[in-house]
């Protein structure tokens, strides 16, 4: 991919702490014109040298609560500093600017964007990471990567419904 190359970044962790929890997948949606490609960075994979060479040529990462969640929790558990090294634009400040609240999901369900995994949120992600963690069930990371893909694949429709420049 050359050229301007957007990324719709989200991560999926053990908890709510990187202090005391880890990152289990990084999902990053890249974008540049027509062409789209998923990068997920998943367990050891996710690494500082990783996450830079999954971003190289972006120009800008959108997130959803990526301000206060997704980069500081990435910052603290692998030491790449994305605010620094990119320009970055958080949705859920557009959401609430329009009057939407909630989570990325509820604000989904408010402009009709639809998902394929119904009833799955943060502590499902958490039960699914476990269960393939702890029990080596495929099937469980299976869902978990299909739950993370589904939140990077709608944030450029959560932009496009914004209308965000």
């Amino acid at each position: 991919m050359s050229g301007l190359i957007e990324a719709y970044l989200d991560v999926e962790t053990t908890g709510l702490s990187p202090s005391y929890s880890d990152i289990t997948v990084i999902g990053i949606h890249l974008v540049n014109g027509a062409q789209n490609s998923l990068v997920q960075l998943v367990g050891g994979d996710v690494t500082r040298d990783n996450i830079l060479e999954s971003l190289e040529g972006v120009h800008i990462i959108y997130t959803y609560n990526g301000s206060r969640f997704d980069l500081p929790f990435i910052h603290c558990c692998v030491g790449a500093d994305l605010e620094k090294s990119f320009h970055h634009h958080d949705l859920m400040y557009d959401c609430w600017r329009c009057n939407l609240r909630g989570g990325l999901k509820a604000v989904e369900c408010q402009l009709g964007i639809s998902r394929k995994l119904k009833g799955i949120g943060g502590f499902e992600a958490v039960i699914l990471w476990r269960r393939y963690q702890y029990d080596g069930d495929s099937n469980a990371l299976a869902m978990l990567l299909q739950y993370n893909k589904e939140d990077v694949i709608n944030l450029p429709i959560l932009r496009e419904r914004l209308n965000v420049k």
